[in-house]
């Protein structure tokens, strides 16, 4: 999505007329749907001031294309400024500018990391020319226009406060400023002459239109790609804090050992690239020699990986890799030089079938390696054993007398990309409170549904296309067919609609069996992992009345084990155990409603549910 689009000429008469920062924040409201601070504006007016100085020359055509913020296709990221035309060759050609308000920084030791003040402090950023080459790399990845038509695309960026130092041109970052020149304030003829180069000729076959309205390419999924990953491909590149993160727990990873004890956290939303980091460390630490595993509670992310993996890897390397979290009950202290540790949110403080082994998986974990990374969204606690909060990790680290580092991830690339689904999503089930009371301007496929069949149909057309779309409900059914392969789990035969629970055949690989889109999946099947577009059957835990979200872990079925002992809680400490049910019960279906990259369905057992998630769409 284009948030501003013009010839050069259009362009340096908005500016001109001081009217430039005004157009781009109205249409940004208008298309994004969403508000801007005033920090950004008055960056959009200085920015885009400059921009107009270097545009002014008669070299560069009056015809070429000017766009703004441009929104990269399926994520939540913008490239600042774009310029369209035809080159020498006159194939076309799209320059692609990242602009700074900088004036300095400092180096690190972190490959394409420096540190910088934005946002009112000091804090580590990539690399100028590491994002405007990562962003074009996403470009070229996602819109199928861009690499199948062959446009040529030349990434740049622009410090125009930024005087020489030392720092932003250091030989230590070549790597990306080969890739993705940078121009500093000095260099505004330089930067000039790189447009003149690329740009000959104006815009004659409407690149930028072709552009936005290009298909996109499907998305690389991360169970799909992991044996290349394994085997040292790049198959994502890691823009921003996602590259921040990856390279600071590289860091920390060389430098722990048995006296200085590491533990990173890094909290982060739902497609805020969490496993592909870890994946990517996990795979980066062993090629460094380090003896490291991937950790997780929920079985369902490992079984998919192991599955994927199986045939590529041997058995034993694949073993090597991939661990529960209960099994470092025995584990020595600092066995393991790192452990990753994947929804990390998921947690218990006892291990083992039953539930009674070992003293707490956070301490065990710590313990049992020199540096262990802690991947967490809280809103994602599902179950009343699930203890992994930030706080509780923290206090086992100083316990453990671990040194204590903490990140976060934003960069969204699930829900189309779409921050605002996200906040709409938390607004609509009451979890807190946002802006987002519909959403109106949200490029994100999301329908209710007026029955399950309608539903399930759907779900099974979309699932044809890739194998990439499942359903999954709230566990407000029993499990009959688990002991009788005749008998069916959810039924509303008024709709003609019968389905299982997915079967034991399966078990945690159900999310990419061919045949699982006939089964329904839960929680357990799916949390840590991502398909196309995702069905969801909301039951009668969660309703609504008079606009008001009500949960009652009463309905959810007994064989539920996420809510056991829930009686005891409410007879124990009734307001305490209110409160954490409803937690659980609301994390659950933001969780299934945010496993779709593409777009999420829903089916409401109850009608006035039906109509709240309806008029949340308007």
């Amino acid at each position: 999505m284009i948030v501003y689009n013009a010839t050069k000429t259009d362009f340096l008469n908005d500016v001109l007329t001081n009217e430039i920062e005004n157009i781009v924040l109205n249409n940004v409201k208008l298309k994004l749907n969403r508000g801007v601070g005033i920090a950004e504006i008055k960056s959009w007016a200085s920015s885009l001031s400059y921009m107009d100085r270097i545009m002014q020359d008669a070299m560069i055509p009056n015809d070429c294309g000017i766009a703004i913020e441009y929104q990269i296709p399926q994520t939540g990221k913008r490239i600042d400024f774009i310029i369209s035309g035809q080159n020498e060759e006159s194939k076309d050609a799209v320059i692609l500018i990242e602009l700074k308000q900088w004036s300095a920084a400092k180096l690190t030791s972190k490959d394409s990391i420096l540190e910088t003040f934005v946002g009112g402090r000091m804090g580590e950023h990539t690399h100028p020319s590491y994002q405007a080459w990562s962003y074009a790399t996403l470009l070229q990845g996602f819109n199928e226009v861009v690499y199948k038509e062959n446009i040529q695309l030349y990434p740049c960026a622009y410090l125009h406060n930024y005087a020489e130092d030392g720092v932003i041109r250091n030989e230590f970052y070549a790597e990306y400023i080969n890739k993705a020149p940078v121009f500093l304030k000095s260099d505004a003829l330089k930067l000039r002459e790189f447009i003149k180069k690329h740009v000959r000729y104006g815009d004659r076959s409407n690149i930028l239109y072709r552009i936005e309205n290009g298909k996109i390419k499907p998305s690389k999924m991360l169970a799909d790609s992991i044996t290349k990953m394994i085997k040292g491909n790049q198959e994502f590149v890691m823009i921003d804090d996602q590259k921040v993160v990856y390279e600071n727990a590289i860091a920390l990873a060389k430098h722990a050992s048995e006296k200085n004890k590491q533990v990173l956290i890094v909290k982060g939303g739902p497609g805020t690239g969490k496993s592909v980091v870890a994946i990517n460390l996990l795979v980066q630490l062993t090629k460094l020699g380090l003896l490291t595993q991937y950790v997780s509670k929920n079985a369902a992310p490992r079984a998919v990986y192991e599955a994927r993996l199986t045939g590529s890897v041997k058995a034993t390397e694949i073993r090597n890799m991939f661990r529960g979290s209960g099994a470092f009950i025995d584990s020595p202290a600092n066995e393991y030089d790192a452990l990753i540790v994947d929804e990390a949110h998921r947690l218990n403080k006892f291990s083992g079938l039953f539930g009674n082994l070992g003293e707490n998986q956070i301490k065990e974990i710590i313990n049992a390696s020199k540096f262990s990374v802690f991947f967490l969204d809280e809103d994602q606690r599902v179950t009343l054993k699930d203890i992994g909060q930030k706080e509780e990790i923290i206090k086992w680290a100083h316990l453990s007398n671990a040194s204590i580092t903490e990140l976060e991830l934003n960069s969204q690339f699930r829900c189309n990309g779409s921050d605002g689904y996200l906040a709409w999503l938390d607004n609509t089930l009451q979890i807190r409170e946002t802006v987002n009371q519909n959403l109106s301007g949200v490029d994100y496929d999301f329908k209710v549904l007026d029955n399950p069949a309608e539903l399930r149909d759907l779900i099974v057309e979309k699932n044809n296309i890739n194998n990439r779309a499942r359903i999954v409900a709230g566990y407000c059914w029993k499990w009959p067919s688990k002991k009788d392969f005749n008998a069916y789990d959810i039924e509303f035969p008024e709709y003609d609609f019968r389905m299982k629970w997915n079967l034991t055949e399966d078990g945690s690989t159900w999310i990419i069996s061919p045949k699982s889109v006939n089964e329904v999946g839960c929680i357990h099947t799916c949390q840590g992992l991502e398909v196309d577009y995702i069905g969801v059957i909301i039951g009668d835990d969660l309703i609504v009345r008079n606009g008001v979200v009500i949960t009652d872990a009463s309905k959810r079925a007994s064989s539920d084990n996420s809510v056991k002992g829930y009686k005891k809680l409410m007879k124990e400490n009734p307001e305490e155990a209110k409160e954490q049910l409803d937690l659980i019960i609301k994390n659950t279906y933001r969780t299934l409603m945010t496993r779709g990259m593409k777009g999420c369905y829903v089916y409401c057992v109850d009608e006035e549910t039906r109509e709240w998630f309806k008029n949340g769409i308007k």
